[in-house]
């Protein structure tokens, strides 16, 4: 059983590929890697702005909250958003000063750490980049200087509000970026877009974990808002905007965008349930523990059924125990036998591959389309590259 033609095209919908003329490149930077540097270089002065501030608000506060915001953000991460938001500016012929794309990828790593914060929260995860996650490390802090009331407690609401700083951080900056911008009310409106996305593809993945739904068109729907929108579609579209996109170029993006972030969304499932936490930065196992309503599951439980395998469909059905290391390897043997994995696998290098064939419609300049492509190959895990041209 395979992930049907009908879910593939929610994230393949778009004009046949046609290449246009190629549109004149851009000054600055030349290269993923040096914009990448370069937002990360805005971020800091960005960072140092808001604790200078922070501390003539109120030192406790200021130590406690904006210190580890701004020590999450500077711990790393991809910077995906960053670089994607950089291959839209550059496909749309962005050319010039490129401060306020670089901010607008400033912008998005701070939005992705509120987004990170809130999640860990959500989901009680214990790590994050490699390190303790932020409400396990006030949880830790609440402890070692005897503070009253619940650890656990603290650390969440603490957490909260340093995530709500992120966001907040994340606005400030869009906002003064989208001001200063001749294309500012179009960057704005696209960054609206995507904080409300955000927001319902989490409470989508909350509300599917709630009511046990556990089909593959739902869990499909939940990765395209929390992930696929937000990771890649909205930052292309962010990019291109402040370069002027028209409406076709625009289009080519949204497209690319979609497929490209489905196949980072779905690589994310099998890390979560089959990766190496030295690489990963969190537990391998954690969405099986918790049993999160990822594709993969959906797709192993609904081949399960079809087939009438009734021990895969046991181990892989909502509601049926978690946490156990007995009932993680169930789980991780039920995906191999019932082909889960591999159609999953498969399902990204196709989305990988549309994914590179919609941008090459925006007529990008061979070494913007490359330095897309290796962000795909590195985002998928596939060498997508390779594949597009076979399938050209």
């Amino acid at each position: 059983m395979q992930v049907t033609e009908s879910e593939k095209r929610l994230c393949m919908l778009g004009p046949p590929p046609t290449v246009a003329e190629p549109v004149r490149p851009a000054d600055g930077p030349l290269t993923v890697r040096d914009a990448v540097r370069a937002a990360e270089a805005e971020l800091d002065g960005v960072l140092e702005a808001r604790l200078r501030q922070a501390r003539e608000v109120d030192p406790v506060y200021c130590r406690d909250v904006a210190e580890r915001v701004a020590a999450f953000v500077r711990r790393g991460g991809k910077r995906l958003r960053t670089a994607f938001a950089w291959c839209g500016w550059r496909a749309t012929g962005g050319a010039g000063d490129p401060a306020a794309v670089l901010r607008t990828g400033a912008a998005l790593e701070l939005v992705q750490t509120c987004a990170l914060v809130h999640d860990d929260v959500m989901d009680g995860s214990p790590l994050r980049r490699g390190a303790p996650a932020v409400h396990v490390d006030l949880a830790r802090m609440h402890r070692a200087v005897g503070m009253s009331g619940a650890a656990e407690t603290f650390g969440a609401s603490a957490a909260v509000l340093a995530g709500d700083l992120a966001l907040a951080w994340a606005d400030d900056l869009l906002t003064e970026t989208a001001l200063g911008s001749p294309h500012g009310v179009r960057l704005h409106r696209e960054w609206q877009d995507m904080r409300g996305e955000m927001v319902a593809g989490q409470y989508r993945d909350l509300h599917a974990q709630a009511t046990g739904a556990s089909g593959v068109e739902e869990a499909m729907r939940v990765a395209t808002l929390k992930s696929a929108l937000y990771t890649v579609e909205r930052p292309l579209a962010l990019g291109a905007v402040l370069a002027g996109a028209d409406a076709r170029t625009l289009d080519a993006l949204r497209s690319a965008g979609r497929c490209a972030g489905l196949a980072f969304q779905l690589r994310d499932d099998l890390l979560g349930a089959f990766g190496d936490p030295a690489v990963t930065g969190k537990p391998a196992d954690e969405d099986l523990r918790t049993r999160k309503p990822t594709c993969l599951l959906a797709v192993g439980l609904r081949t399960a059924e079809a087939r009438g395998d009734e021990e895969a469909a046991a181990a892989l059905a909502p509601g049926t125990g978690t946490g156990t290391d007995d009932m993680v390897c169930r789980m991780r043997d039920a995906l191999e036998r019932t082909g889960a994995r591999a159609v999953v696998e498969s399902t990204v290098t196709e989305l990988a591959a549309a994914g590179l064939r919609h941008f090459a419609r925006t007529g990008a300049e061979a070494s913007v389309l490359r330095e897309f492509t290796s962000l795909v190959e590195r985002a998928s895990g596939v060498a997508a590259g390779r594949t597009a041209g076979e399938a050209a």
